[in-house]
């Protein structure tokens, strides 16, 4: 049992479909925008500060911290303030590649093990209308890049080289072994899911 330090619907699932036993709890931190940090910088930073803060609360257990941001030619986007700033990030991305970085951070009595994850996502050509449509759908708010890979961007993505889940939002592999290193144990039963 551990805890999960993020309220992402996105994170949860995947921490359940590979059959993790967590439980989720949360604190209000400010997070750093890193105008002078690189992106691995950054999220490592964020994913300290979440999981850092939910350990004061979390009574002995481990706790996973995690953040992601987009980046493209080193100028970094997280989510979107608004429909207009996820108009503009989706027209950045448009034709391009960008990278996904995700920093996980275990803390566990007081150590912290901390692990970097980057993914490049291929954009396809999008247009006016495209970029409309999914506006539209609502999917972009609270999306780093504004958009959802296991959404309905699924169709503007040409290609992705490396993690899914990390695009997702957590990259599984990754925090699999991270938590290995750390000692903390993701499953009760051998991965059976008690309940």
């Amino acid at each position: 049992m551990f805890v999960l330090a993020s309220a992402s619907p996105r994170r949860q699932e995947l921490l359940r479909q590979i059959g993790c036993r967590f439980r989720v709890m949360t604190r209000d931190v400010q997070e750093e925008k890193g105008n002078d940090s690189s992106p691995e910088e950054l999220v490592l930073c964020n994913a300290r500060l979440k999981a850092g803060q939910v350990a004061l609360l979390a009574e002995g257990l481990p706790v996973l911290g995690a953040d992601t941001v987009v980046s493209v030619d080193g100028h970094i986007y997280g989510k979107p303030e608004n429909a207009e700033d996820a108009r503009r990030m989706l027209w950045l991305l448009s034709g391009r590649s960008h990278i996904v970085s995700t920093g996980i951070v275990f803390v566990r009595g007081g150590t912290f093990w901390e692990a970097v994850e980057t993914t490049k996502v291929v954009f396809a050509s999008l247009t006016e209308e495209l970029i409309s449509w999914y506006l539209d759908t609502g999917e972009s708010v609270d999306k780093a890049g504004a958009y959802a890979v296991q959404g309905k961007a699924a169709v503007f993505i040409k290609r992705i080289e490396g993690s899914y889940s990390n695009v997702v939002g957590l990259p599984l592999y990754r925090t699999v072994k991270l938590a290995k290193k750390a000692g903390v144990e993701l499953y009760d039963n051998y991965g059976k899911r008690s309940s």
